[in-house]
């Protein structure tokens, strides 16, 4: 079943951070595209202390509560694919602390979408029962926060 995006306007602020920049109407794939709009911020970021990237993406989370729920209302559509905002946050959470490298940056990739696409337990219950705009962020923060794990295991043991 395809869900109509005719609903969002790229020019409301905050339909266009929701729809992660555009990158959420992608045809094919969106959160795959959303994750894809993360990396410029990551590469951004990790020139930063640990700090700073850490209030950064606490602050992309508690946004991303608000405007992933305005945007799912306006849509009329809880979670609606075209919402990615919770993956560019998904995506930051798996990178907290790993180098810039290219590598890396494939490597944290390749995890937040496998954890994001697979929803191990308890992600996949956090999808289903959780709701409004924590409910779509809160299964990205734990698949990121899983892929994080992974990702800090291998930069210990390599």
């Amino acid at each position: 079943m395809k869900v109509s995006t005719a609903s969002f306007k790229l020019r409301n602020p905050v339909h266009f951070l929701a729809l992660g920049f555009g990158s959420g109407l992608a045809p094919k794939a969106p959160g795959t595209f959303g994750t894809l709009a993360g990396i410029p911020i990551f590469l951004v970021l990790a020139q930063f202390s640990l700090p700073v990237y850490l209030a950064v993406t606490a602050l992309f989370f508690v946004v991303g509560i608000a405007i992933c729920g305005v945007a799912a209302r306006d849509a009329g559509v809880h979670d609606h694919p075209a919402i990615v905002w919770d993956e560019v946050v998904g995506f930051l959470i798996t990178m907290i602390a790993v180098p810039a490298g290219w590598g890396w940056v494939i490597l944290g990739f390749c995890l937040f979408r496998l954890f994001d696409i697979l929803k191990p337990w308890p992600i996949r219950l956090l999808d289903r029962y959780v709701g409004g705009g924590f409910g779509i962020m809160i299964d990205d923060v734990l698949a990121g926060i899983f892929a994080l794990a992974v990702l800090q295991l291998l930069l210990y043991w390599l």
